[in-house]
């Protein structure tokens, strides 16, 4: 296992998100994986944002699917982090890229 550490934790969004959400990324949005780490560029608004090496494998599992459950899962096989640690990690990196337009957020309802 790889230890967790976290050096991206940024502020939470007013809106709740939890592990039921599904993410989606939009067609402005667009990555490159430099050496292990991700940029991340919305056309539209000209933001972007770097990742380190664990935010970049947030980011690959939710491209893949969406599924912010799925996401939580597979990194608690990767890496030595409490439980509750990780889903305020991944949560609060969600929430940041949301309030920057990267990506948007749904219920699993929704989604």
């Amino acid at each position: 296992m790889i230890h967790w550490d976290l050096p991206f934790l940024i502020t939470m969004a007013e809106e709740e998100v939890s592990l039921e959400s599904r993410v989606a990324i939009g067609g402005e949005v667009v990555s490159r994986d430099l050496e292990g780490e991700a940029i991340i560029l919305n056309l539209e608004s000209g933001t972007y944002f770097g990742l380190d090496s664990v935010g970049t494998r947030i980011w690959s599992l939710l491209q893949e699917d969406g599924s912010l459950r799925r996401t939580f899962e597979l990194l608690q096989q990767e890496y030595d982090v409490e439980p509750e640690k990780l889903k305020a990690d991944i949560l609060r990196l969600v929430e940041e890229l949301r309030s920057n337009r990267l990506l948007s957020v749904a219920s699993a309802q929704e989604g």
